[in-house]
């Protein structure tokens, strides 16, 4: 029965007016169970597309948690970033670590019910590497491996080229499946209309820039969610994001301003928890002027006092960083550090003729509101640049422009960004950072890019650690890069609700419970 019959019979006369009592507790009854079976949730990005491996948005950390509602990886990671498997079951190299080997899970099914296959895998995986795709990574991770042979549910592949953390990117950034039959059928345009996973929800609706209507699949082969149902709101306002918790309108958000949540985990109906993640805020140098002066790179990095930033204007949420490593990552250094000297920022710019009365001047970018205090941070930072002969410019952008200007190398000669690194190798944080080869890297050098090449190939883990942090010194020393602090997440949601951060900041419906009754 539609909604209009049903609500045409109970405006009827006669039999109906008896019955409206019995009628009416069965429906309240009915609506207290959608509701109860409902998770809301306010987030702070919106989803440019649906296929979670190509364009520029598939390497946004921020986005990739609700991807992982609808899609699975090859490979996945616990709370506390350990790997366990995803589609894949098992995985590893040979002796010599020429050959890749995995084996798929059994028993997975796509949401149309059709199985999900070796050649899915194969299909995916060649599909990834190669650069007419789109995907962002293709030349640097995913082409390293080839001529895939399946025997039942296990493959095999030749290592073209040696890459440490080819199976890290398997539960990371563009490390996704989908399935080739139906992708084939609808084309790329169809799939963006109605996209479909092997995930724990479905979709139902979806509108760009608003929501996303999911329902959980029945037949997920993993644990089945606690809400059968689930809506994401894209709300990118952070004052946005404060009304619709406050209020009860969402259930749960994340990213609101540290004070924000400070006063509302404090009301009687919220709660919430904070926790370090392993993104990391960061400025990008571009290697143009007036920044191929090092005096004033080196001023610029020497002027910020990140201590003053994390305890004053994130309230405490923030973890002070001088490498582009967390604490958490591999090759992390805590000997490696960048000392906060004005005064010392004050002589270098007088060595290339700058002064408080003759600023050098450039600009800087930023986001505003996409996370906690991105703008108020660079105020902060021109702030401090200000007292010691640096006037920046500041430009306000969408994170979509961001990626676009980097991929392009048109970034100002500063710019903030929220750097992600779920899987904690210095590939993928310095490297893809740093490397002059790499889309993602902002200042581009000889030197550098000499001293990173042999990494990527080398086969012995200690070795190419330690050559990690050799690089990350080069890199604080000559001031190529502004690390700023490492990110603490911060959640609230309503009471009724059991919620387990993960250490990668990703919030997935699918590990939302529900709160133990008193």
């Amino acid at each position: 029965m539609s909604e209009f019959d049903r609500r045409r019979f109970l405006q009827a006369g006669g039999s109906a007016a008896l019955a409206a009592g019995s009628l009416s507790g069965l429906l309240l009854t009915s609506a207290e169970a959608q509701q109860a079976d409902t998770l809301t949730i306010a987030y702070n990005v919106g989803l440019p597309s649906w296929d979670p491996t190509t364009g520029p948005s598939a390497v946004n950390p921020s986005i990739q948690g609700i991807w992982k509602s609808v899609f699975d990886q090859y490979i996945d990671q616990a709370a506390d970033l350990s790997f366990k498997p995803g589609l894949i079951s098992k995985w590893g190299w040979n002796a010599d670590k020429t050959k890749i080997e995995i084996e798929l899970r059994q028993g997975a099914l796509w949401h149309d019910g059709t199985p999900v296959t070796a050649a899915d895998v194969v299909w995916n995986l060649k599909r990834a590497g190669d650069p007419k795709s789109g995907n962002p990574v293709a030349g640097i991770i995913w082409s390293s491996v080839d001529n895939f042979q399946v025997t039942g549910n296990k493959i095999t592949a030749d290592v073209k080229q040696y890459v440490a953390d080819y199976f890290k990117w398997m539960a990371f950034l563009t490390g996704f499946m989908i399935p080739q039959a139906y992708y084939e059928k609808a084309g790329a345009a169809g799939f963006e209309k109605k996209p479909i996973g092997s995930g724990p929800y479905m979709i139902e609706e979806f509108v760009q820039g608003s929501f996303v209507k999911l329902k959980a699949f029945d037949k997920y082969w993993g644990a089945k969610p606690a809400f059968k149902n689930v809506t994401i709101k894209f709300v990118t306002d952070p004052s946005a994001r404060v009304a619709e918790i406050e209020t009860g309108k969402s259930d749960i958000t994340l990213g609101v301003p540290f004070e924000e949540f400070d006063r509302l985990k404090a009301l009687p109906h919220l709660t919430g928890v904070s926790s370090p993640i392993t993104d990391i805020a960061m400025l990008f140098i571009t290697d143009v002027e007036p920044m191929l002066d090092e005096n004033v790179r080196k001023a610029a990095v020497f002027a910020v006092d990140k201590q003053a930033i994390v305890k004053r204007l994130l309230r405490g949420y923030g973890v002070v960083i001088d490498t582009l490593q967390a604490p958490q990552y591999a090759a992390f250094d805590a000997t490696t550090k960048v000392k906060y000297d004005p005064e010392l920022a004050k002589s270098l710019l007088a060595k290339s003729g700058y002064s408080v009365a003759k600023p050098v001047k450039f600009k800087i970018q930023t986001t505003r509101g996409y996370l906690p205090k991105d703008y108020e941070t660079v105020q902060a930072i021109v702030g401090m640049w200000r007292k010691v002969g640096i006037e920046a410019e500041i430009e306000v952008y969408e994170i979509a422009k961001h990626f676009e200007l980097r991929l392009s190398h048109k970034l100002a000669p500063m710019a903030f960004y929220n750097w992600g690194d779920a899987i904690g190798d210095p590939n993928d944080s310095t490297g893809f950072a740093m490397f002059g080869p790499s889309p993602h890297s902002g200042w581009k050098s000889k030197e550098v890019d000499a001293m990173i090449g042999p990494l990527w190939g080398e086969k012995d883990e200690a070795k190419r650690i330690a050559g990690w942090k050799k690089v990350d010194k080069y890199i604080a020393d000559n001031a190529l890069v502004l690390p700023l602090y490492q990110q603490v997440q911060t959640i609230l949601f309503k009471k009724t609700l059991a919620v387990k951060p993960h250490m990668a900041g990703y919030l997935l419906a699918q590990s939302v419970g529900k709160a133990a009754k008193a």
